[in-house]
């Protein structure tokens, strides 16, 4: 399938796997680059410049495709070294990044001069069509469902996509509860030129994170994911489990005195613990609501394959079938 977003990175595939902490590793984005896909490694994961490049270095000895890197702009009381992963990024031949959080204008000078294509994902129409003004390539539009920070407006996929879709002139994807044909085509239909796959991608054979993230998908429901920290401006979509329940009792508690110290013990250093360790209690770690249409663990090529032959039978059959007479 040719969209303006295949083109743009030189994919077979409309079909790009979001950076996503702890679990956007070389052998994940490997398997989707493979499979025809976007794959993407997560930059702050690596977190030094030395350790992105041995990944970036790592996922290359695995596919021979184009892949990508996620950096997200999070304020920190200790900012990583943005510079010296950025140059890692230039000197090593990436031609995708995915950026997200902040305002990307800073680095754009030097990406556009390595003829680095730029997606930011952006979660409200305003902010994709700063990115756009900006100079940014392409924009990932992120609904409400989505894991993670669907930010604070609240608007879903069904009236955010076509919105976006009236204003952008650069091409955008769609993402927060993308998993499967259903989602791609009516994506299409809604204007993206493909989508972006978080939560799915955690579900999958060569995701590098502990079975017990894999079972807890599968086992999990639409209905099981909770808004945090919404009193400090700063949700985040997570699966429900004991660590959150505890940090949501702190905030009903706490109320407007909440401060982000208040639920350190839930958020902080959870993330090794979950994917690495499989405890997946320890504290909130993000999760879309499209865990409810996750039923199984299969490999990435067989996701991405049966997406795209499902997505050719519902638009060739299904769709062309009810056509007026």
């Amino acid at each position: 399938m040719k969209t303006r977003i295949t083109e743009l990175f030189g994919i077979e595939h409309p079909i790009i796997q979001g950076g996503m902490h702890f679990v956007g590793l070389a052998e994940l984005a490997s398997a989707v680059s493979n499979a025809g896909g976007l794959g993407i490694i997560t930059g702050l994961t690596q977190g030094t410049p030395e350790k992105l490049a041995n990944e970036i270095a790592r996922c290359r000895e695995m596919t021979d495709k184009p892949f990508g890197v996620n950096m997200t702009f999070l304020p920190s009381l200790t900012p990583p070294d943005y510079p010296g992963l950025f140059e890692v990024i230039v000197e090593s031949g990436i031609k995708a990044v995915e950026t997200a959080g902040n305002n990307p204008a800073e680095w754009l000078p030097m990406l556009k001069e390595a003829d680095i294509k730029v997606i930011h994902k952006c979660t409200s129409v305003r902010h994709a069509l700063k990115a756009e003004r900006i100079g940014c390539d392409a924009v990932s539009v992120d609904g409400f469902e989505c894991g993670g920070h669907p930010g604070e407006d609240d608007v879903t996929n069904f009236v955010l996509l076509p919105r976006a879709a009236e204003e952008l002139t650069i091409p955008f994807v769609s993402s927060g509860g993308m998993a499967n044909a259903r989602s791609l085509v009516a994506s299409l239909a809604m204007g993206a030129e493909g989508m972006n796959m978080g939560t799915r991608f955690i579900a999958t054979q060569e995701a590098p994170v502990h079975w017990n993230v894999k079972q807890a998908l599968v086992d999990a429901s639409e209905l099981d994911t909770r808004l945090i920290m919404r009193g400090l401006r700063n949700t985040e979509r997570v699966l429900n489990n004991a660590g959150v329940e505890r940090l949501i009792e702190k905030e009903q508690r706490l109320g407007a005195d909440l401060k982000f110290e208040d639920i350190i013990p839930e958020v902080a250093g959870i993330y090794p613990r979950v994917m690495q360790d499989g405890d997946v209690d320890a504290g909130a770690w993000s999760c879309g609501m499209v865990a409810g249409l996750i039923h199984d663990v299969p490999s990435v090529k067989e996701l991405i394959d049966g997406i795209m032959s499902e997505t050719e039978a519902i638009i060739t059959k299904r769709l062309a079938g009810m056509q007026a007479a």
